[in-house]
């Protein structure tokens, strides 16, 4: 059973309890010296004896010196523990008391500075937790912004800074002044209270996914905003199930061709002293189509078993004088200085396909253009551009140009854009494909650069 001070009737309105302990201590030393005076003055008057009066002098000297110095050391050590645990107050916990022998007060000075080297513990902990958490949502690639009720943006991470103010600090600005920046459409599933998947565009259509919490912070309400670009996955799966179907396929198809070449052969032989001019053309033709079903076959099984990029330094200027020996056009700037970290083989493979487009787009020779522009912002990284002036894309074509099978030669394979953006996002970058005013087409890579 713990007692309280508030059971004495005088603890309320007594003035000792508004002093401080050090205060109280200090006026404990004074009494005792008053207290000592009046034991002298006492002695005197009774005795009239100087010795005695002397005695009595220096017992009371002596007790106020005693009750001084213990009330000093004590008032130090409650004075230190007082700052002590005003720091701790202030979140300050790096003060630590100092033990000079055995006591009350050395234990309580131990335990006080057990409990500041664990709040250190913990406050570091805390702190190297939270590092590691902003780092994942900085560098995440999911769009996170934290709003109040005015949609004033409270925290955001680097994709939301470089999709609504190209990669500029946001915080404390409204979420509606910057949605100015982006479509309308984009706009209105941002600001309104949607859930789910979304796209946007026409002719490159992009897949979002936005989703959407409510908490009070610091007794206000919140709003917490994710969206997630699918567009990349989409693709990624789609052409998953592509590269399934052409093995499939593939396997399949060899296995049919090779007993077909292998029975012309031997029909050959068993019909080699027959003189029929018509049985050798059968033969003939039977054997072209095998061999261009192979053709057809060993191209497929190369866009369905592309090897990773290995990455090395691209030499621009070398890479520009190859593709001029198997295509002509102009180079419309100049090339990047600093080095860039690319599988030179598969980026040539991409520009030999664009640049082949761009002469089989009707477009004149003069007309056919590429570019090679270097980029720090936001991520670095290279813009490439294979400009004609040509007949350009419909609609419905530009949809679906970049899908394997399709295409709109007749002889295409349909594999020559669909094998670019494969290659370029295994680069980790992406393809897009622009008609230009008023005529021809632009086809766009952005490579990031890494380092091999």
């Amino acid at each position: 059973m713990s007692l309280k001070l508030s059971f004495l009737p005088w603890a309320k309105w007594s003035p000792m309890g508004k002093l401080s302990i050090v205060h109280k201590m200090m006026l404990i030393s004074l009494l005792a010296s008053v207290f000592g005076f009046l034991l002298a003055t006492v002695v005197w008057l009774y005795t009239q004896g100087d010795f005695l009066l002397t005695g009595a002098i220096a017992a009371m000297l002596a007790s106020s010196l005693m009750a001084w110095r213990l009330s000093r050391s004590f008032s130090h050590s409650l004075s230190a523990l007082e700052v002590g645990l005003l720091n701790f107050k202030d979140n300050d916990f790096s003060v630590s008391l100092s033990t000079q022998g055995e006591g009350d007060f050395d234990n309580l000075a131990l335990l006080y500075n057990q409990a500041a080297a664990q709040l250190r513990s913990e406050r570091q902990f805390i702190y190297q937790r939270e590092l590691l958490l902003d780092k994942v949502i900085q560098n995440s690639p999911n769009v996170m912004l934290l709003v109040d009720a005015e949609l004033r943006i409270i925290y955001a991470n680097t994709a939301a800074r470089q999709l609504l103010h190209q990669g500029q600090l946001i915080e404390g600005l409204c979420l509606k002044q910057l949605c100015a920046n982006l479509a309308p459409s984009f706009s209105e599933f941002l600001l309104g209270d949607k859930e789910g998947l979304f796209s946007l565009g026409e002719a490159e259509p992009e897949t979002w996914h936005i989703s959407r919490g409510q908490f009070s912070l610091n007794n206000q309400k919140h709003n917490l905003i994710l969206l997630k670009q699918l567009t990349r996955e989409l693709n990624r799966q789609e052409v998953a199930v592509w590269k399934k179907v052409i093995r499939i396929i593939s396997h399949e198809l060899n296995n049919s061709v090779a007993p077909i070449a292998s029975m012309v052969n031997s029909g050959r032989l068993l019909t080699q002293d027959i003189d029929k001019p018509q049985l050798k053309l059968i033969f003939d033709t039977i054997e072209n189509r095998t061999s261009h079903l192979s053709e057809f076959i060993s191209h497929y099984a190369h866009f369905a078993k592309l090897p990773m990029p290995q990455r090395k330094i691209v030499d621009w200027g070398n890479l520009t004088a190859q593709l001029g020996q198997h295509y002509r056009f102009n180079l419309k700037v100049d090339l990047p200085q600093t080095p860039s970290y690319l599988d030179t083989m598969q980026l040539e493979q991409v520009l030999i396909n664009l640049l082949k487009n761009a002469h089989e787009s009707g477009s004149a020779v003069d007309a056919i253009s590429l570019s090679i522009v270097e980029m720090t912002q936001p991520i670095s990284g290279v813009t490439v551009c294979v400009e004609d002036a040509g007949s350009g894309m419909s609609s419905d074509v530009l949809e679906q140009a970049l899908l394997p099978f399709y295409s709109t030669k007749q002889s295409g394979t349909g594999l020559g854009l669909p094998l670019c953006r494969e290659i370029v996002e295994a680069h980790g970058g992406r393809i897009s494909l622009q008609n230009r005013v008023p005529q021809g087409l632009k086809v766009s890579l952005w490579l990031p650069n890494e380092d091999a």
